[in-house]
């Protein structure tokens, strides 16, 4: 009732009707111990060094002032929480652009792996090229060194055998010494192919080339922990791991079809066909389903470092 009658009164403004002073936390810094702290955090010695080291050294001097987050508190307000270092502010790296795809042969995403051989310490290299949309493997090789001449033939292959069109395809990468070298930049242009790359030491900026080497060192008949005798032997085991993967693999990203069927279409009326079946299984037989039946919806967009609202960039890929 009372709630009632105050939004019947006019809307004015009233004072402040508490008659009590407001409590004052006893740890709060004075003024003048504000004013020292700024001083000393300006001083000569200090202008270049963080709380997290002032702090520690005023106290081996006996001397202290406040704590390091009082200090960081104190030069936040006072507008001097700045770079205080004597050498260069670090360049923020921003997210990259969000790609997204909603068919086979838009987005392809690449990255190398080494394969241990039998000579202790060295090492030959995986090239492996995804469709993010299908998941499908659509081309690899594997070298003796890391090369971006080698990675522009790799890419000139796809594109010959996919049938890639200018302006019809980005191609993902992390910041690897291959994936900006001149060679395969160039290949790229030519191709009409737009690369894309991610910020530096941020494998999450590259999540479905992470996931399949993870499937690649996990499979069911994986060998790529295993050292091999020479390029021949790890082709030939690539070959049979990339059969395996592109033609038989459920995937899990893809409502566990396999990357084949997604990447030539034929995914879509599978997932029709087994909602289809588990309908009919309730229909059958509703006692055993509480709820609906399980989702096969058709996943028609696949996001790579989609953007959020607040900035923040996630993406669970499997």
């Amino acid at each position: 009732m009372r709630t009632l009658q105050r939004w019947r009164q006019p809307a004015t403004l009233k004072p402040d009707g508490r008659t009590q002073r407001q409590f004052t936390p006893g740890n709060k810094l004075t003024d003048e111990e504000r004013d020292t702290l700024l001083a000393v955090a300006n001083s000569e010695e200090f202008k270049n060094r963080t709380p997290h080291q002032i702090v520690p050294m005023l106290a081996e001097r006996g001397d202290y002032i406040a704590s390091e987050s009082s200090f960081y508190r104190v030069l936040r307000v006072a507008d001097q929480l700045k770079h205080r270092h004597a050498g260069r502010a670090a360049n923020p790296r921003s997210k990259p652009k969000a790609l997204t795809a909603d068919g086979p042969n838009q987005v392809y995403s690449w990255d190398i792996t080494y394969l241990a051989t039998r000579v202790k310490g060295q090492f030959i290299y995986l090239y492996l090229f995804m469709d993010i949309f299908s998941r499908k493997i659509v081309g690899w090789q594997v070298y003796a060194e890391e090369s971006s001449r080698q990675a522009a033939a790799v890419m000139l292959d796809i594109c010959l055998r996919e049938g890639i069109t200018p302006g019809q395809l980005v191609l993902h990468s992390d910041n690897g010494s291959p994936m900006k070298g001149a060679t395969l930049l160039s290949t790229l242009q030519k191709l009409g192919v737009a690369p894309s790359r991610s910020r530096p030491g941020v494998s999450n900026d590259n999540p479905y080339s992470e996931a399949l080497f993870k499937t690649l060192k996990y499979a069911p008949q994986s060998g790529a922990s295993q050292p091999f005798a020479d390029l021949t032997a790890a082709r030939t085991w690539v070959a049979t791991f990339v059969h395996w993967y592109n033609h038989e693999h459920r995937h899990s990203g893809i409502q566990f079809v396999t990357p084949a069927q997604r990447h030539v279409g034929i995914d879509r009326a599978i997932l029709i066909q087994r909602e289809a079946v588990y309908k009919a299984a309730k229909t059958k037989n509703p006692t055993r389903w509480s709820q609906d039946t399980r989702n096969w919806d058709w996943q028609a967009v696949v996001c790579l470092n989609p953007d959020k609202p607040n900035g923040i960039s996630t993406d669970t890929v499997h």
